[in-house]
């Protein structure tokens, strides 16, 4: 996520530079069409285009505005994520005796790990690959292998833990069902984000904002040329690639969960977890929260 603008101008338009050729290729066609070749016929009206430009505008807009709604959406579930969790480990501290103390530590470190295990599944990376993962993780990594949903395998131990210290007389009915209740909404976390993150944006919005702006890139110079002569050529870029910035934010934010310049900081917010809980363990050993590199970019 970007935190703080260290992009210029120049980065700006070498990372759309096919689009900016296109736009001022198109311009000087038409350019050359009407003032060398004196095809005047070929001037359009501006009216007719001023309308379809604003019906464009309106349709890469609500792309990008769905698009964010996913992104925001996104970023409430992992909100909710870090406050449940505080609240998880806060439990387990304080209704556990300091005799389970074991026990305590295993729960709150098998949730650590459960975050971090999350993370990299919705990154598309393998959670038993992660060093931050197998760190913290109290269980065995072997006997998490082949599990269809490693983070669910990891929420049924804690509940399995909790039903066991209830037998043992060692939780209250009350606390347990507390403790039930956090790891549900945990769970309703975690389906909050596989359901973004499996089911894509619909591809046919991108498709037709791309082909909508790409024709409206030819047909306007024809339009412009009349009036603005060799002007036509950055008028035709600024306008098109105004377009095309639009329906492209929307594009990068269709998936929350990249390691893209606009993802999630999920590293950022996993490292807050596991400081917030280890503090509360009192542990001192903490690992530090990145902040953002050099590009003011945050992950």
């Amino acid at each position: 996520m970007m935190v703080s603008s260290k992009s210029s101008l120049i980065g700006l338009l070498r990372w759309q530079q096919k689009n900016v050729l296109l736009y001022a290729s198109a311009a000087l066609m038409a350019l050359l069409l009407i003032r060398a070749a004196e095809l005047v016929w070929l001037e359009l009206p501006v009216l007719p285009l001023q309308v379809i430009g604003a019906a464009i505008g309106i349709f890469v807009s609500f792309r990008t505005n769905s698009a964010y709604d996913r992104w925001w959406e996104a970023r409430k579930l992992w909100g909710g994520l870090i406050n449940v969790s505080r609240m998880f480990a806060t439990q387990a501290v304080t209704y556990l005796a300091p005799a389970d103390r074991e026990v305590t530590t295993r729960l709150v470190h098998r949730h650590i790990a459960y975050v971090h295990a999350l993370r990299s599944l919705l990154r598309g990376q393998d959670p038993l690959q992660d060093e931050t993962f197998l760190a913290v993780v109290p269980d065995d990594p072997d006997s998490l292998r082949g599990q269809s949903n490693l983070t669910h395998a990891l929420v049924h131990m804690q509940l399995h833990d909790v039903v066991a210290l209830d037998a043992q007389g060692k939780l209250s009915e009350f606390r347990t069902q507390s403790i039930d209740r956090s790891l549900t909404t945990i769970l309703d976390v975690q389906g909050g984000c596989e359901r973004i993150k499996n089911t894509p944006f619909p591809k046919g919005y991108g498709f037709i904002a791309d082909r909508l702006v790409l024709t409206y890139a030819v047909l306007l110079p024809f339009a412009l040329v009349h009036t603005l002569g060799w002007m036509a050529i950055p008028a035709n870029v600024l306008v098109c690639l105004s377009f095309s910035l639009i329906s492209e934010a929307g594009r990068v934010l269709e998936d929350p969960f990249n390691l893209f310049w606009n993802g999630l900081p999920l590293s950022n917010m996993s490292q807050t977890i596991e400081r917030n809980l280890r503090e509360r363990l009192g542990e001192t050993e903490l690992p530090e929260i990145p902040g953002p590199d050099k590009q003011g970019i945050l992950m």
